[in-house]
């Protein structure tokens, strides 16, 4: 089975740090028997290329300085903060469009899976329309965002999942969004994990505080979405001999939220200790998995409607066997199942995110039945040959039809 897998993103070189569950994703289709190209745009000039032994087909779009529409952050995020990038949209859809129909006129895949359909389901459409090649779309949820600041995107949408043969969803939130412009059947494909093993990292949970300190721990960037600046607030809820919270990552409002922490500090309010490690490296952010004693997203849903589509992070810190609280939103409750495989708390509350924390550390019984729950979570939903096994059924029809 030959498979033409697009996307607006994909790893540049062999340590790029870039949708990790895309590349995860293709190591398994390979390891399944499946045979996998990838078409993606150029960055700055970027010529095509191998990764892991799969051929990454770029189109160029622009002048190399202007190519920097996608990667190291979302296209829409960039084009906020530079509104003439969207001058190069026709471009990347045209550039993409006809090095799709070339490929795939060499090339000959049995299916075209389109990741992130706004637009590339329409760089895909010409082929797949031409070669009568089955198209498969595959949502994240962001471009469904789109719809509420860009009303023309509905309908192009609406379109486009009339087109597919099936359509993926990384949650049954982004499922519904779908559902909601056109009334179709979406297959359940979410993420495993990214971390080289398929639930065995061999990190023994911690049930007692190390060092003294029961430790709470928050991976990933510094935007609104994550709703870190409630994390903080949650701080003067617990006590700073028992806790300690550390926050690891960077982004746009990290500097936003040390003052924050800061002004803690300044005010006299007693709480727990603050930490912000930065950015780390594989081996010391191991570590600091290593050392918690529990994994914490407190997600919200942002100004613009965005909220986490699953929570990738949460898949990974459940198989490094820490217990979850996180806030239940967006594709949150697919993942942490509340009382079973974690704790579910409201959006930006503080305080009930501190209450999760205080049961945690003085219940290690109920904190052991989490990581069982969790343990079977993933087993059941989230291993990649699980997942990879549902969505080769779903090719192996499309390709009989």
């Amino acid at each position: 089975m030959k498979v033409l897998v697009i996307g607006s993103v994909y790893p540049r070189f062999e340590k790029d740090a870039e949708v990790p569950w895309l590349r995860a994703s293709i190591a398994h289709l390979k390891k399944a028997g499946a045979e996998i190209q990838v078409l993606a745009p150029a960055y700055k000039g970027l010529k095509s290329h191998t990764i892991d032994g799969t051929p990454v087909n770029r189109f160029r779009y622009a002048p190399a300085k202007w190519e920097m529409l996608t990667h190291e952050e979302g296209a829409p995020s960039k084009m906020a903060s530079k509104p003439w990038l969207q001058l190069l949209a026709i471009p990347y859809i045209i550039s993409g469009f006809f090095k799709c129909i070339g490929l795939c006129r060499k090339w000959k895949p049995d299916v075209i899976h389109a990741h992130w359909p706004f637009p590339h389901a329409y760089i895909a459409l010409g082929a797949a329309k031409l070669f009568r090649i089955p198209l498969v779309l595959n949502f994240h949820g962001a471009e469904l965002l789109l719809i509420r600041k860009k009303k023309w995107v509905r309908p192009l949408l609406k379109f486009a999942i009339g087109q597919a043969q099936a359509v993926f969803a990384n949650s049954s939130f982004t499922a519904a969004k779908i559902k909601a412009i056109r009334d179709v059947n979406v297959e359940w494909s979410p993420y495993g994990t990214t971390l080289g093993s398929d639930g065995d990292a061999g990190i023994v949970p911690q049930l007692h505080p190390v060092n003294g300190k029961f430790k709470i721990l928050f991976v990933g960037r510094h935007i609104e979405r994550k709703g870190i600046c409630y994390l903080i607030e949650a701080a003067k809820f617990l006590d700073p001999q028992k806790f300690e919270i550390r926050i690891v990552g960077e982004g746009d409002l990290t500097e936003q939220l040390k003052a924050q922490a800061a002004a803690l500090e300044q005010d006299g309010i007693v709480h727990a200790p603050i930490t912000f490690t930065g950015k780390l490296i594989p081996p010391v952010l191991e570590s600091e998995y290593r050392d918690a004693n529990v994994f914490v997203l407190p997600a919200i849903v942002d100004h613009k409607g965005d909220t986490e589509g699953l929570g990738v992070v949460l898949i990974e810190a459940m198989e490094l066997g820490l217990p979850i609280v996180a806030s239940k939103v967006g594709g949150i409750p697919d993942v942490v199942v509340d009382q079973e495989s974690g704790i579910l708390v409201p959006e930006k509350n503080p305080e009930a995110l501190a209450d999760a924390f205080k049961r945690l550390a003085d219940d290690t019984e109920f904190t052991q039945r989490l990581l069982a729950g969790s343990k079977k979570r993933i087993r059941d939903c989230f291993t990649w040959d699980g997942i990879i096994e549902r969505q080769i059924a779903v090719y192996n029809k499309l390709i009989k039809k």
